[in-house]
């Protein structure tokens, strides 16, 4: 049941069947009671009638007076028997008044909130000449004998109704509390109902904004810490280039120093923007095939001039066709990352080593230099921002501590990992990305 107006229809219904139910099984069970009263006791009086004729006619008054005391301990009520004209014919006594009342009387009085009146049925012979009356005692009071059963109608009515009530007002009160603590900053807060109805649609969608503007804030406060904290560097070797072309003999060197810096802050800002968008919003990254070792090769070719630079080479080996859906941009720009770091801290004449291959449903792709590596504690923290290995990997290097940062984030955000391991010597960065089957 999704709908919360369905709900309480339904459970207006409910409380109505219920109380329809039980009122009807009440009158069921009080007209039964009548009914038996009042449809079995023409048979039995006319049994009655014949039982006490036979004992008037076989022992006169003395044995008719017996049997109707029989009677009376054993039915209960008043019976008697009487001539045409009234008169008792076991004690003689004029009931004329008695049968007049019974006379008048069709069936049962009918039932009231007070006590009833008493009841007089008259049977008589085929003749006429005998009459046999009975008065019935009356019944207790209707309304205080069925008074029990109301109450308990009443109370199934109310429990339903509270039920009803708590199961709409309890869930509420609990999303408001959620509601109001993330106002007041616990961005954690969550509802997490698990209701399937209108209430649910309402938690499930303040839980996915929650989620959104928790990871919309954070994505802001990582790429302002970012930029505040990393392009100092590159702006500050900018400023030195700056002032080279000033006074540099050789200007065209100078100038292209500048140029240089300029496109290497222009990428670090690029892909600062392009990370923390998608980690904002994951419906603006551009999902498409991959083809890995195609992305690759055009790596391998935008930093050979890098590799060149740094007197160094880089030797790719292909695998068999593996496809990824990602960003193609967004990958590229990772693992073009991680290849330049290794360029940057590759021993002169060295190579560095990629290499794609498929291992299950995964794609590992694997960057190896021949450089000093890091030690051993410090490989995990490789991957967090501004931190850098003393003495071989320092901004000296040229590095300004985002790289493999960015190419971390990025691969998280297509549900893969990445770590570092020394190879001694050199060391090794693994890409493991989901693939398609």
């Amino acid at each position: 049941m999704r709908s919360v107006y369905a709900k309480v229809v339904i459970w207006c219904f409910c409380t109505i069947g219920v109380s329809l139910i039980a009122i009807g099984f009440i009158n069921t069970f009080v007209l039964f009671r009548i009914r038996a009263q009042g449809g079995l006791m023409p048979r039995l009086d006319s049994l009655f009638l014949e039982q006490a004729v036979s004992a008037y006619e076989s022992g006169g008054p003395s044995q008719l007076s017996d049997y109707l005391q029989t009677l009376r301990r054993n039915v209960g009520g008043q019976e008697y028997l009487v001539d045409a004209n009234g008169i008792d014919l076991a004690d003689g006594t004029n009931r004329a008044e008695l049968l007049d009342t019974a006379g008048r009387q069709k069936g049962l009085p009918p039932l009231t909130l007070g006590r009833p009146p008493r009841a007089a049925m008259l049977t008589k012979s085929q003749q006429g000449q005998y009459q046999f009356i009975t008065l019935l005692d009356p019944p207790p009071r209707v309304f205080w004998n069925l008074t029990p059963y109301y109450l308990m109608i009443v109370a199934a009515v109310g429990a339903l109704c509270w039920a009803l009530a708590f199961n709409i007002a309890s869930p509420l009160r609990q999303l408001g509390k959620v509601v109001e603590r993330f106002g007041h900053g616990d961005l954690t807060a969550r509802a997490n109902f698990t209701r399937r109805d209108e209430i649910g649609e309402l938690s499930q969608a303040f839980d996915h904004m929650a989620e959104r503007i928790a990871t919309l804030l954070s994505a802001e406060r990582r790429l302002l810490q970012d930029v505040s904290h990393e392009l100092r560097s590159p702006l500050a070797r900018m400023r030195f280039a700056a002032a080279l072309v000033r006074t540099a003999q050789n200007r065209e060197a100078a100038v292209g120093r500048l140029v240089r810096e300029i496109d290497r802050l222009s990428l670090l800002v690029g892909t600062l923007l392009q990370v923390t968008s998608v980690e904002g919003d994951p419906e603006t990254s551009n999902r498409e095939e991959v083809q890995l070792n195609d992305l690759m090769s055009e790596i391998v070719r935008d930093c050979g001039m890098d590799a060149e630079s740094c007197d160094c080479r880089i030797e790719f080996a292909p695998g068999g066709a593996v496809t990824e859906l990602g960003d193609r941009e967004l990958l590229r720009r990772a693992i073009e990352n991680v290849v330049l770091n290794a360029v940057r801290y590759a021993p002169k004449g060295s190579a560095v080593e990629i290499s794609v291959e498929r291992k299950r449903a995964e794609a590992v792709i694997r960057v190896r230099d021949y450089g000093p590596g890091v030690p051993e504690d410090a490989l995990s923290k490789i991957f967090q921002p501004f931190f850098r290995v003393d003495n071989s990997r320092n901004s000296a290097t040229g590095g300004v501590g985002l790289g493999l940062a960015i190419a971390r984030r990025a691969v998280v955000l297509h549900n893969g990992r990445i770590w570092a391991e020394n190879v001694r010597p050199g060391l090794a960065v693994q890409i493991e990305l989901p693939v398609q089957s």
